[in-house]
């Protein structure tokens, strides 16, 4: 087994692609049209193998409440690097918005960031 897919709820397929291909520099490697309004649109970062997010519009009025605060404001989602420093400068310019100044930690490099919907993300390169 391993893990596939981990559904992320956003408020619009376009606005999310935007972010997640065009700032944070993920790969598209998904966008069907499946009737009715609905998109099938998997993104990921490149080189990420089969771990991959769906960008899930909100369809109801309790998904939509939940955009961006789907882990009740704890950070729940983690993209690792092998450069730190290289994807920081990348996203910050891009305009992604750091919580903070990367720390280090035991484990490594990390530094929280929020998407356009104010889910909390940490970037992250592991120690060796």
């Amino acid at each position: 087994m391993h893990l596939g897919l981990v559904a992320l709820l956003v408020r619009d397929y376009d606005e999310a692609i935007d972010f997640y291909v065009g700032r944070l520099g993920f790969d598209l490697r998904e966008d069907t049209d499946l009737g009715g309004g609905r998109r099938w649109v998997v993104v990921a970062p490149p080189g990420a193998g089969d771990a991959a997010v769906l960008l899930a519009r909100a369809a109801t009025p309790g998904q939509g409440e939940r955009v961006g605060d789907q882990t009740g404001g704890r950070v729940g989602l983690f993209l690792h690097t092998d450069d730190f420093a290289r994807d920081h400068a990348r996203m910050a310019a891009a305009g992604v918005e750091f919580e903070e100044e990367p720390r280090r930690e035991s484990y490594g490099t990390v530094a929280v960031f929020r998407d356009l919907y104010g889910n909390r993300w940490d970037l992250i390169e592991l120690r060796a």
